[in-house]
């Protein structure tokens, strides 16, 4: 399928995106919306049902990421659907220490927000139709490269045949196994944390009233993040040992398990949805950039999900790209692409260090952390310059944020 340009081919200054996922779309409405020439490939055909990362899953969006959202008209088609974070505790189970954000207390009226993967992807489909310089195709796949002067030509295969694009500039937007950093001959660094997540939804006895919780063990971490009509977002890890055993429980031992490890404070949770396992791995590719060429989103990293920072990570790389394509003369030079990895590398760098070393210093069994980890919380908890710092990442602002993430939501 074609949207925008009637032509494949790509134009003088084309940028190619390879992959419509969450951050491919973001990125391929970002670059319309300044005007630049894009086209976009994606495997799937353009519905929310067809689209892998338009799932189950509830994501929780920085503060940051709602403002970028804004920023190309995406989130207008979304908000209605999406809950408010106006709270969040952080513990850790058997031990004295938690931290607690309040939105109020850092001039906000929310810290972030939660929605469905499925209704983002939706308002994403919605916001695609309207730009006016994008080519789409899909369901298309990218099948081969070829190195020119000045850029890059692709073989896509579509249902009408094999077609050749030209580009400026090549971004591999094609998640974690991506065929374009294999392409590039881009080694990435894997570590298996040896978890799987399951995503589910419950119903608690009480209101969670605009408030995330993350609570750790040794087991890994399990988060409840608020959601419409008083339900709740469950994201529980497991040892991948047993994920099979927690795939096979009925509801009512699935609900077990998670009060088991979230508590009560919620009182009693009920009423669970579908559970959908994912396997937990941190992939990095070793370098962002290649001749006429880059990475974004899970494509550059996938980081472990605690602390919700994969898509929020993924659409500052997008906006960043975004924001230094636009207005340039050649999308795909050099200088272009070593200020984007320059200007992406602090909150590249603290996001996957924070997340890695949060899930093992958190979740590590030995007993002699315990008073460590509860004094460190109680830190973030009572004092006030580490507050506002845990606040502001948490909101997503690290580094040299994209400008779009910096304005004001209307």
């Amino acid at each position: 399928m074609k949207t925008g340009s009637t032509s494949p081919f790509a134009p003088d200054g084309n940028v190619l995106v390879v992959g419509g996922g969450l951050v491919g779309a973001s990125l391929a409405i970002a670059l319309d919306a300044a005007g630049c020439p894009v086209t976009l490939v994606e495997a799937a055909a353009p519905r929310a049902d067809a689209q892998p990362s338009y799932d189950e899953r509830n994501l929780a969006l920085a503060r940051a990421t709602v403002n970028g959202l804004a920023a190309i008209g995406v989130w207008p088609l979304a908000a209605a659907q999406a809950t408010s974070i106006r709270h969040i505790h952080v513990s850790r189970a058997g031990e004295f220490g938690s931290a607690r954000l309040d939105a109020a207390r850092h001039g906000v009226d929310a810290l972030g927000w939660t929605l469905p993967a499925r209704e983002l992807g939706t308002a994403l489909l919605r916001r695609l139709d309207t730009c006016q310089r994008l080519v789409r195709l899909a369901p298309a796949s990218l099948t081969g490269l070829t190195r020119l002067a000045d850029g890059w030509r692709a073989e896509i295969m579509t249902p009408d045949g094999m077609q050749h694009v030209d580009a400026a500039l090549l971004v591999g937007a094609d998640g974690t196994e991506s065929f374009v950093r294999a392409q590039l001959g881009i080694e990435v660094e894997v570590h298996d944390y040896h978890q799987t997540l399951f995503v589910s939804t419950v119903t608690p006895e009480r209101d969670p009233a605009n408030r995330a919780w993350e609570r750790f063990s040794d087991e890994g971490p399990i988060a409840m993040l608020p959601l419409a009509e008083r339900r709740c977002g469950l994201v529980l890890t497991v040892a991948t040992e047993v994920a099979a055993e927690v795939v096979g429980l009925n509801d009512a031992d699935f609900i077990a398990l998670a009060q088991r490890r979230f508590g009560w404070r919620l009182g009693r949770l009920g009423r669970p949805g579908k559970r959908h396992p994912y396997a937990i791995k941190r992939v990095a590719a070793r370098q962002l950039i290649a001749s006429r060429a880059v990475l974004v989103g899970n494509a550059a990293q996938t980081v472990h999900p605690i602390g919700a920072q994969g898509f929020n990570l993924g659409l500052r790389d997008a906006l960043t790209l975004a924001e230094l394509v636009a207005g340039a003369a050649d999308p795909g030079s050099q200088e272009l692409l070593e200020r984007y990895a320059a200007r992406r590398a602090p909150d590249r760098t603290g996001t996957m260090a924070m997340s890695h070393d949060l899930v093992r210093f958190a979740c590590m069994p030995e007993p002699w952390l315990a008073p460590f980890r509860s004094l460190a919380l109680l830190a973030y908890d009572r004092i006030p310059p580490l507050q506002h710092a845990l606040a502001r990442r948490g909101m997503g602002f690290r580094g040299q944020p994209p400008r779009a993430v910096l304005e004001r939501l209307p």
